[in-house]
């Protein structure tokens, strides 16, 4: 026979409604008070309040359909890294042409942590699980996320020191940061903060312009071996340094690490001499630099230990190109040119 549950235990079971539902992965805790808000949910038939509490045997629903409770484990949750293509809209509303969703073809409910701009492209993470969503957001001001920007005009080291110490927009300074030249028009800057449009809007200010904005990593993630429209999941290793990351967050980010003050002084990055194998270049059409030719055959490395192998990484095939279907259209190239056109008589 089993042991009647105590008032006090029942208590420390419920959850508040909003995390029940970011749990299970239907939505972001934040997308889970709108819906609230909504008079969407259900629990027991009955239309909650904000901030109501689920118990256990508790029956939730979102227009009608019912919400599982998540594993405690969390063996269910997905987290991915995604290369986002230029023209994909980070949205989950599915009646937008290119939302990123459509674009990766999950079987499972996922939604983006965070966002990049339509005509930007690079990095962005997507999960199932609503709650990390949730302690990423909050502690984004304290965590590095580096864009390789091209710009309208020479980068000058004027430039790099104003963006550097903070521009004001939207009605703030914005927090220091690293920049680095990278090439005449090319420049890298770590952000530890996510305004609306940032980077742009500091371009602008300092009238420059944004040709091209690529993220290249979050946090201790980068985008190296992911293509345009490639995603991947996310390895044990980079989640528990993630999770690590933001076990201390909160509402107001208080208690997290703040960046270093190190930034006035911008530093320019010197072009890696190529390193040759030393080995005789091949004829044309036999590969690039060291490749299966150059190893030997049935020999392991000194060590004795094969390298970890690489995630896999996947590709929806069936992905929208980013713009409207009728918008897509190239112009046709024009037939002839130089070409000589033969008459018969």
């Amino acid at each position: 026979m089993r042991p009647a549950t105590s008032s006090q235990e029942v208590m420390t079971m419920e959850k508040r409604l909003n995390k029940f539902i970011s749990e299970s992965g239907f939505c972001s805790r934040r997308e889970a008070d709108k819906l609230i808000e909504q008079s969407r949910v259900t629990i027991n038939g009955q239309i909650p309040e904000l901030g109501t509490k689920v118990g256990p045997g508790d029956r939730v629903a979102v227009d009608g359909r019912t919400i599982k409770a998540s594993a405690s484990n969390k063996a269910d949750r997905v987290y991915i890294a995604y290369n986002k293509p230029i023209g994909i809209t980070c949205t989950t509303e599915r009646d937008v042409y290119g939302n990123i969703i459509d674009a990766i073809g999950h079987k499972q409910r996922i939604f983006p942590i965070g966002r990049l701009d339509k005509p930007s492209e690079g990095l962005i993470f997507l999960t199932s699980d609503g709650d990390i969503v949730n302690k990423i957001l909050r502690a984004e001001n304290a965590h590095d996320k580096e864009y390789v920007v091209t710009v309208d005009k020479p980068v000058s080291e004027r430039f790099l020191e104003r963006m550097s110490r903070g521009v004001p927009i939207l009605g703030t300074v914005t927090k220091p940061c690293r920049c680095e030249v990278v090439s005449r028009f090319v420049f890298k800057i770590i952000l530890t903060q996510g305004l609306n449009r940032q980077i742009r809007r500091m371009c602008e200010h300092l009238d420059y312009e944004v040709v091209k904005l690529k993220r290249t990593r979050i946090m201790n993630v980068g985008i190296d071996g992911l293509k345009p429209g490639a995603w991947r999941n996310l390895t044990e290793q980079e989640m528990a340094d993630i999770n690590n990351a933001v076990a201390g967050s909160s509402k107001t980010a208080v208690g997290t690490a703040q960046p270093k003050a190190d930034y006035a002084a911008p530093r320019r990055i010197k072009p890696q001499a190529e390193q040759r194998s030393g080995h005789p270049r091949r004829p044309s059409g036999q590969g690039e630099g060291r490749g299966v030719l150059d190893k030997p055959q049935g020999q392991r490395p000194a060590s004795g230990r094969s390298k970890p192998s690489a995630p896999k990484v996947y590709v929806n095939p069936n992905a929208p190109k980013g713009s409207s279907p009728k918008g897509n259209s190239k112009p046709k190239p024009k037939s002839g040119g130089n070409t000589l056109k033969l008459k018969r008589k």
